[in-house]
């Protein structure tokens, strides 16, 4: 309780929250990517339900490695070393996830493009296969929970070493996230362009998890900017789709109104 008294009243503490705060939330957005587009996948009725699942789940992960924040900072300590390389379990971690995401984003970018039936489990038409699809989808996002889980703990421990400090902003962040799954989730269901760019988004994260992994560093700020670049074009493309949609119902329209004036009787 004293330490909680004297974080609260120390300047530096809150800055290092709301900083904290920042990083968990952007760390966070990869996270949510690729819940929302696992749980499109499944039947309406479902969906929130696995995205929910989800989200609890990456928040009870990241509670418990701050509960062992020793353990996970030996993670890091040198395994093996190959071709003078060292690796720790850290950077197999990241390797692995990030294998993971580049088969799972390349998987659903063929899926975008080839509509011939296939076997997979998450495929949305398969309705009699609904409780294999949910457990499925579940088994995939603990996965990648603790993939995430363990680089956003690795994360707050290198900019703290205030625990309270990391437990509220791991809190507020999985709110954002919990929050914004379901807005988010919808958006990229219902712009399937949109979905072609968040895969591509995780194959960028994936081929940053595996840089990582290898030793090479990635500055996340030109990662999460290339991200809002790529946003903001295709929030362009939006609207201008858009806008070329009102125009052509408005010529329909018109050209309708011409149609039937010149179909109408004289003096009608």
């Amino acid at each position: 309780m004293t330490e909680i008294t004297a974080l609260l009243s120390d300047p530096a503490a809150w800055a290092a929250l709301v900083t904290l705060i920042v990083m968990e939330v952007v760390l966070g957005i990869d996270n949510l990517i690729f819940i929302s587009i696992l749980s499109n996948k499944l039947p309406p009725e479902h969906r929130q339900r696995v995205r929910r699942i989800g989200i609890s789940l990456a928040l009870i992960m990241r509670l418990a490695l701050l509960s062992m924040i020793a353990w996970i900072v030996s993670l890091t300590a040198p395994v093996f070393t190959v071709m003078d390389n060292a690796f720790s379990w850290k950077d197999m971690i990241l390797i692995a996830g990030g294998l993971f995401l580049l088969w799972k984003a390349t998987k659903e970018i063929h899926h975008s493009v080839d509509h011939s039936r296939s076997d997979d489990m998450l495929e949305k038409d398969k309705t009699d296969m609904v409780i294999s699809n949910v457990g499925s989808a579940i088994f995939q996002i603990i996965l990648l929970d603790l993939v995430f889980s363990i680089d956003s703990i690795l994360t707050a421990v290198g900019m703290t070493d205030h625990l309270p400090i990391m437990v509220v902003a791991v809190l507020v962040a999985v709110t954002v996230m919990l929050l914004a799954a379901d807005p988010l989730a919808n958006f990229i269901n219902d712009n399937p362009t949109v979905v072609m760019l968040a895969l591509g988004f995780l194959l960028m994260i994936g081929m940053v998890l595996i840089a990582e992994g290898f030793g090479a560093h990635v500055p996340k700020g030109y990662i999460y900017a290339a991200m809002a670049f790529s946003a903001g074009v295709e929030v362009l493309n939006m609207w201008s789709r858009k806008a070329s949609e009102k125009k052509q119902a408005v010529l329909a329209a018109r050209q309708a109104a011409l149609n039937k004036a010149e179909t109408a009787e004289p003096g009608v």
